[in-house]
């Protein structure tokens, strides 16, 4: 019972609803020079939801990265854009163009791929 208690930590994935938030997010990400991951997934696909906690903290550690997460069946058209065929799907983004592109739940190699994304980032912008 004393877990209850404990405040629900803010996630800090965003949840994209629709295609125009999807537009808004990546064009904000674009004008701040903030580098986008995005986790591609499917309610029913139990691969995609297990990474879950694994991309909430990935989230966490890296807060100068937008974390977005997509659920395929509501927003088709965007991972129709994008060329996401099948769950979970990882996307690294700068700028509004994938940089690194991740299929299959692998935790070691999404926080592998994300570090080196970021990194690169980084040394980007200086």
């Amino acid at each position: 019972m004393e877990d209850q208690e404990q405040p629900h930590k803010l996630s800090r994935v965003i949840r994209v609803d629709s295609a125009d938030s999807w537009d808004f997010y990546l064009s904000q990400a674009k004008n701040q020079a903030c580098p986008v991951v995005v986790h591609f997934t499917a309610s029913w696909c139990i691969p995609s939801v297990a990474m879950n906690p694994c991309f909430e903290e990935l989230a966490s550690i890296y807060q100068d990265v937008l974390f977005l997460t997509v659920d395929v069946d509501e927003l088709k058209e965007v991972a129709s854009r994008l060329d996401v065929k099948a769950m979970p799907t990882f996307l690294m983004m700068r700028d509004g163009n994938v940089m690194d592109k991740l299929v299959g739940a692998n935790p070691e190699e999404i926080k592998k791929r994300v570090n080196g994304f970021v990194q690169s980032s980084r040394v980007d912008m200086t």
